[in-house]
């Protein structure tokens, strides 16, 4: 393999976990404010999707950045 197509596996990689971590922030947002789980939302259990989400989106990336750089 060269250091081009290990590069464009990495960057696909780091760009499914952010768009995961989107999509939960954004399941998280729907199930808080809407009434997908139950008629009036679910503002907790939202609440904790979203955070989670955010979390992902923004440090996860970082997490298999620091261990892949490692071995």
């Amino acid at each position: 393999m060269t250091e081009d197509e290990i590069a464009k596996k990495r960057f696909h990689a780091f760009l499914v976990i952010r768009l995961f971590g989107v999509a939960l922030f954004i399941l998280g947002t729907a199930i808080a404010f809407s009434d997908i789980l139950r008629p009036g939302g679910w503002p907790l259990l939202g609440a904790v999707l979203a955070i989670t989400g955010v979390v992902d989106a923004v440090y996860a990336s970082r997490i298999v950045k620091r261990t892949s750089e490692r071995k």
